[in-house]
């Protein structure tokens, strides 16, 4: 019995200390601001934090794990844009807001993990240090905590921070991709006919039937395209650098009908099995193919077009469904960068 008692007291002693400790030397809630340079300039580098489709694929949080599942609400990007995630795996589920944003010059985010009911906020601020280069300074308030789970404020830093490092890598490696991709757009050599051959792909996309008037038409696209693009990348959980870039196929000559159908797509490596009745996939053969690249408005492809159809004629040879990739995600019908293929056989 006196064992026993004894035993008690010391547990009671043990926990009266740490509950002293914990209340005198450990803040109830952790204050702390980090610091971090990028080599690229700050219009590229806003965008990767502002647009959270953007912001889950570099940070480490969110992309390290192949169990994450996230929800995105609208409107994407900039104020009021918000995110829920859970992965079972880890035990990690919460919501990510973002509740005040300047471009180009600071964003404040608030996350909710788990049942906690009062949030981390996170001030984030972007410096011009130089021409291409981007100081970004982070400024962390966790959450108040209860006495006795006041101890996780001694590492919350040091996760964060390291966290923060792997994360910075992976944005630094997107970054580089885009710039090397915009670096090699830039170098085409638009309204020149080539002739290459083209190797084979897997396209998983929808067919799609659109009034072929100038506006109706690429507004279809542009919203088939976001629906396709949103649903690989949530969907079946997949990053940009594991897709191509979007396909869109039709029958050469039909720019001239009122009515279009036509096929978009988004090529995989390899098939996967979807839900969704209205996704199928599409196979293309590796053939010989006319090329062109083209620069300005979706409207004026149309001039490209002829010149492939007409070359195809003066070669006296049979040609397939146009291929019409587009090298940067259509937005506006008068900025597109397009290549026009156009298979043909002897």
């Amino acid at each position: 019995m006196r064992i026993i008692k004894f035993g008690l007291l010391v547990i009671v002693l043990i926990l009266g200390i740490y509950a002293a400790v914990m209340y005198y030397f450990v803040e109830e809630s952790n204050s702390f601001k980090v610091e971090k340079e990028i080599n690229y300039p700050v219009e590229k580098v806003f965008p990767q934090f502002n647009r959270l489709q953007n912001f889950t694929r570099w940070n480490d949080y969110f992309s390290s794990s192949r169990t994450m599942r996230i929800e995105y609400y609208r409107p994407y990007e900039g104020k009021d844009a918000a995110i829920s995630f859970k992965d079972e795996a880890n035990d990690r589920s919460g919501e990510l807001f973002i509740r005040y944003h300047n471009p180009e010059r600071t964003l404040r985010m608030q996350v909710f993990e788990g049942k906690e009911s009062n949030p981390t906020l996170i001030d984030i601020k972007f410096i011009r240090s130089g021409p291409q280069k981007t100081r970004i300074i982070w400024n962390i308030h966790t959450p108040k905590q209860k006495l006795f789970t006041r101890i996780t404020n001694l590492w919350t830093e040091d996760e964060f921070t390291e966290n923060l490092n792997r994360s910075m890598a992976n944005l630094n490696g997107l970054l580089s991709n885009k710039v090397e991709k915009d670096e090699l757009i830039s170098s085409i050599k638009y309204d020149s006919l080539m002739v290459e051959q083209q190797e084979g792909q897997l396209l998983l996309g929808i067919n799609v039937s659109s009034s072929g008037s100038k506006d109706a038409l690429f507004r279809n696209i542009v919203l088939n395209h976001n629906k396709i693009y949103n649903f690989v990348l949530n969907d079946l959980d997949k990053r940009d650098d594991e897709f191509g870039y979007a396909v869109l196929i039709t029958d050469a000559d039909n720019f001239k009908d009122k009515d279009i159908s036509y096929f978009l797509g988004i090529p995989l490596s390899k098939r996967v099995g979807i839900s969704d009745n209205s996704f199928s996939f599409r196979t293309l053969n590796e053939t010989l193919s006319y090329v062109i690249y083209y620069e300005g408005s979706y409207s004026g492809r149309v001039r490209a077009i002829q010149k492939l159809l007409q070359n195809a004629k003066t070669e006296n040879v049979r040609h397939g469904d146009l291929q019409q990739v587009f090298l940067e995600i259509p937005e506006t019908e008068n900025n597109v960068r397009m290549k026009l293929i156009l298979p043909v056989f002897r």
